[in-house]
């Protein structure tokens, strides 16, 4: 007699529909009492002069992704009342925010206006991979309501790079980036000037989302208990809001700004004629060198740039960026267990041919499934003057020796208590820091994210990937060690990892320990740090960490 194995998604289905009875999660205490944060409300300041000034008003409007009815979004729209006016630039059609440009060490003013048509979305704008104080940071403890602002001000530190925008409102992240809240904030120095990379037309920045679409065309999203415990996954491919993109280039370089903007779907992107794929920057900016790579893994909120020359190409070619199949993400059970794979970490039994999705996303294709994401027609035959560089940009080395817990990293681990994902075996509170998670301003420490296995659990006795992303700055990847029953799962997508420049996002596999070089500059105040998986996040995979001067 055949047997069907049960996936992880099915088991959450038939929880949800109460066909399982699930235990409840339940936060463990803080060790001792928890230190009270303090939640800032800042407004324009007299004394500060801004290079740039601009309001982004988040509300409802409608734009046509599909053919027949458009689409209602929530969408940031830009007005700049000072400073260069292309410094805010709308993506024609796109229902993603206006495309941010700045300088280092440029002074900043944003004034956030939510003007959302629900009056339970309150919402603050998170300004993903910047140094910036806590006050200005987007901690969901700032969020305002529906007809209320909150002002940004501070001076741009970052080196040149690709960042990022979207909200970040504790429980409501997830459902106002599915209906467009998120945008680019791109950062130029004299350093990226010099490098010689393409740039104008040639510098074309790539926003990766997958959405689920009902027969009206409106977005679906649903917070069921299995989109809360696995993330959400849609039915098609986005690239700056449109689907089925082809890009008409010419026969020369081009830089290509990717980020992925999903809520958790993980991709695996190559060429599809296995062309290797030049990297030359990623989550923090540019990388020292160029780096090849069969394959690049990008989890959400994690960035990356290629350098793509077509010169060798002929006129009418095309090629495809597509992501590859890859297996271990989730759906791992224990050694042994039917749907285990022996703890070969194999994809999610049962999760093929329509099975993948959440409530209403039946059809969407599977975590890890293959994927076409763009198309690329070279169209015309133009010069190209530019050369790839040997040599790219100078990144300060932290040392392994110089952190004052260097041989006792700071564990944050990634577990599941009664159905919910947790940090360290806490949920997010608020205003709330524990005793553990207060580090001192100007040092430097070794961070260890460990992806713990969960004996016992239903589902997920092995764990299930997770991007986690850690506010307040960048850091550096110093190791990564996996365990050996899920080796497997790991070899296949490790050559995709960037851990040669600077990030602020990582993705950790199951079984993996990945140890983070972190400094604490600059800024005291509380920060978070929280599972990119937006359904993860708003479920209470988040914590607060306070620099204490």
């Amino acid at each position: 007699m055949l047997r069907r194995t049960m996936s992880r998604r099915d088991l959450l289905r038939l929880a949800g529909s109460g066909a399982l009875a699930l235990g409840g999660a339940g936060a463990l205490g803080a060790c001792a009492l928890p230190a009270t944060l303090e939640p800032a409300q800042p407004a324009a300041s007299p004394a500060f002069t801004p290079d740039l000034d601009l309001t982004m008003r988040a509300a409802s409007t409608e734009v046509q992704i599909l053919p027949g009815p458009k689409t209602t979004v929530w969408s940031y729209q830009a007005t700049v009342h000072a400073g260069d006016p292309a410094a805010a630039q709308a993506i024609p059609g796109s229902y993603l925010g206006p495309i941010i440009r700045a300088r280092s060490g440029q002074k900043v003013r944003i004034t956030f206006e939510n003007a959302l048509p629900e009056p339970d979305q309150e919402s603050i704008i998170h300004w993903h991979g910047l140094h910036l104080p806590a006050a200005v940071d987007g901690h969901p403890s700032d969020a305002v309501k529906p007809g209320e602002r909150y002002v940004y001000e501070f001076t741009v530190a970052n080196r040149a790079g690709t960042y990022w925008f979207h909200p970040h409102p504790h429980g409501k992240t997830g459902r106002q980036v599915m209906m467009g809240m998120a945008g680019l904030f791109l950062v130029s120095d004299a350093e990226e000037q010099a490098a010689g990379l393409p740039s104008g037309a040639q510098d074309i920045p790539l926003v990766i989302q997958d959405r689920a679409f009902d027969a009206q065309n409106q977005i679906v999203y649903g917070l069921d208990m299995m989109s809360q415990m696995m993330g959400f996954l849609g039915e098609r491919v986005l690239v700056n809001g449109t689907p089925d993109v082809t890009l008409d280039l010419a026969t020369r370089a081009y830089r290509l700004r990717l980020l992925n903007g999903s809520n958790s779907r993980i991709y695996k992107l190559a060429w599809d004629d296995a062309t290797p794929l030049t990297v030359i920057a990623s989550d923090g900016g540019l990388l020292e060198a160029p780096v090849s790579r069969p394959f690049v893994m990008l989890a959400p909120g994690e960035r990356v740039e290629l350098w793509a020359d077509f010169r060798d190409r002929p006129l009418g070619a095309e090629l495809r960026l597509v992501s590859q199949p890859f297996a271990g993400a989730e759906g791992v059970g224990a050694p042994g267990e039917a749907g285990g794979m022996g703890g070969m970490g194999g994809m999610q039994h049962g999760n093929m041919g329509g099975m993948g999705g959440t409530a209403g996303t039946a059809s969407a294709p599977a975590l890890g499934a293959a994927l076409d994401i763009l198309r690329v027609r070279i169209a015309r035959q133009e010069a190209e003057p530019l050369t790839l560089p040997a040599r790219l940009a100078t990144i300060p080395r932290h040392r392994r020796e110089d952190a004052v817990n260097k041989d006792n990293p700071r564990p944050v681990a990634l577990t599941m208590n009664g159905m919910q994902w947790q940090l360290n075996g806490r949920s997010y509170e608020m205003n709330a820091v524990a005793p553990e998670e207060i580090v001192r301003l100007d040092t430097l420490e070794v961070w260890e994210i460990i992806n713990e296995q969960n004996p016992g659990a239903m589902m997920d006795a092995m764990g299930m990937a997770h991007p986690i992303h850690i506010h307040g700055g960048q850091f550096q990847v110093i190791g990564r060690a996996v365990l050996p029953e899920l080796q497997a799962g790991w070899a296949g997508v490790k050559d995709g990892y960037l851990d040669e420049g600077w990030k602020d996002t990582v993705l950790v596999m199951p079984g993996e320990r990945v140890r983070l070089l972190m400094a604490f500059r600059d800024h005291a105040g509380a920060f978070v740090y929280h599972c990119h998986n937006l359904e993860h996040e708003d479920a209470g995979m988040m914590r607060n960490y306070r620099v204490e001067a």
